[in-house]
């Protein structure tokens, strides 16, 4: 459950019944010394602050102060600047509002200072940050030793007002959340077939279309590729879920709304198969689903929003488990669409069920597909966890990605799939290798041998290196991101 959104127009100057403030001010002229000329919450704490540390109000940078106010209140404040990227402004958003929440309040009260546009856009920052930080995530820890405490459960904003309420703001933030909540799950509990369960009782409770081709129906269609990885589970309750949401339909909505694929990898568990992973880099790969995640999020967000837009919402969901009979190396298989495919390396099994799946995807000719996948680790060699890639058979599809990167504050870099990278993925037996041994630029290797089977059509492949990162990013604290989901919205609200 979301933290309930409580408006104020005026300003916050006192802490009254506050017991948790954050207060943001806008950037001050970096030539004066002198403080803001306006008065606000804990001013004078803040004040004796900065007089203990030395330091000047222009000074405060983007490190928020935090003290006591007189009555027991705590106050954090930080200086954000509406002219930085979101990402900048989410960041330092994100350090002062942990400050608060570390003490698990049900009630904080936010203060944006400034005027304008600009300002508004920060305090929808503010909210946001909050919310998704502030929301209960899964936790196993026994009563007594958790850690989580009980989730933020109001929010109160002083100075700045939203005419819908923050709809949009609460659309991406419940979006994330469904995303990062499935991603934490254990693997025990959320097994292909749990997995399954949950997003039939999500499409059931969103009024989504829910359609499942299951192992024994995919065999029976010639999905190769997709039953070579699920054929190594047992059980085999793997699946392609696809779930649909249609626009509501009146007036010019009706000819124009386009239709969107969103196409995830939900592999519940990744052994890496007979070529095994050793411990440290199987570990954490109950995440390895986190590409389905976010594409239900975003479609959750979508729904929220209302927004005019069809989608189909394609799940190859499966394990990667060691097993009789569980695919290996020199094997050949044919996929739904025909190709054949000699194996490389059982542990890029991610590309092996994505191909199937947007074989099926797009035989609906969408307007647009994307694919999400937290498919290789050279895309994390290349650019750590703070971005994640992205590849389109389009020019202009990515200069839209890169534009909805920047306001979204979810940075993405394009990568280069020029066709001479097919000499990599020549099989002398097959109609074209899995993979490479050597793994050099695995990351377009990959996005090249998915472009087989997207078709002609518009098509985006995200490498989500930036799923989980260490201390949080941008406006998220924990370690698993929800990464796409709100670069994923800015898409569909610019179609």
């Amino acid at each position: 459950m979301l933290a309930k959104l409580i408006q104020h127009a005026s300003p916050l100057a006192q802490p009254g019944s506050a017991r948790h403030i954050l207060v943001v001010l806008p950037r001050l002229d970096s030539s004066s010394d002198e403080s803001p000329g306006f008065e606000f919450a804990g001013r004078h704490a803040l004040a004796s602050l900065l007089a203990r540390r030395r330091m000047a109000w222009r000074e405060m940078g983007e490190t928020p102060l935090s003290a006591t106010l007189e009555g027991g209140a705590l106050c954090a404040w930080i200086i954000v600047d509406p002219a930085q990227p979101p990402f900048e402004q989410q960041t330092r958003l994100r350090k002062a509002v942990r400050l608060l929440l570390e003490e698990k309040p049900a009630e904080i009260h936010l203060a944006v200072y400034g005027e304008g546009r600009e300002i508004r856009d920060v305090a929808e920052w503010a909210v946001y940050t909050a919310l998704v930080n502030g929301a209960e995530l899964p936790s196993r820890k026994t009563a007594g030793k958790s850690e989580s405490g009980k989730p933020l459960a109001r929010i109160v904003l002083h100075g700045c007002r939203n005419a819908d309420g923050f709809a949009a703001v609460y659309a991406r933030a419940e979006g994330n959340l469904l995303t990062r909540s499935l991603t934490m799950l254990p693997p025990n509990e959320l097994t292909p077939a749990i997995y399954r369960a949950k997003i039939r009782e999500l499409a059931k409770r969103e009024g989504w279309k829910y359609r499942e081709f299951d192992v024994k129906a995919l065999r029976k269609m010639g999905a190769g590729a997709f039953v070579a990885v699920a054929q190594g589970s047992d059980p085999e309750d793997a699946a392609i879920v696809h779930v649909k949401r249609r626009a509501g339909r009146s007036g010019k909505t009706a000819k124009t709304a386009k239709n969107v694929a969103l196409v995830g990898k939900g592999i519940c568990f990744d052994t890496g198969g007979h070529n095994l992973k050793p411990a440290k880099y199987m570990h954490g790969m109950h995440e390895d689903m986190n590409g389905s995640a976010v594409a239900l999020g975003i479609m959750l967000a979508a729904t929220r929003l209302g927004l005019p837009v069809d989608i189909d919402c394609w799940l190859a969901i499966a394990q990667n488990h060691i097993s009789p009979h569980a695919y290996k190396q020199n094997d050949i298989v044919t996929t739904l669409q025909g190709t054949t495919i000699e194996i490389i390396h059982t542990d890029a099994e991610g590309r092996m069920v994505l191909a199937d799946t947007l074989t099926l995807a797009s035989r609906q000719k969408p307007d647009l597909m994307i694919d999400f996948a937290t498919l290789t680790g050279t895309m994390h060699t290349a650019l750590g966890c703070r971005y994640s890639g992205i590849f389109a058979n389009r020019e202009e599809l990515l200069e839209k990605a890169s534009s909805a990167g920047k306001s979204s504050g979810e940075r993405i870099w394009a990568f280069p799939m020029d066709a001479d990278y097919d000499d990599e993925l020549e099989s002398r037996i097959a109609d074209i290798k899995q993979c490479s041994l050597e793994g050099d630029a695995d990351h377009i290797l990959a996005a090249r041998f998915l472009g087989r089977f997207a078709g002609d059509g518009p098509w985006m492949h995200m490498d989500l290196s930036a799923s989980s990162c260490k201390g949080g990013l941008g406006a998220v604290g924990s370690d698993v991101t929800g990464f796409g989901v709100g670069w994923g919205l800015t898409m569909l609200e610019n179609l």
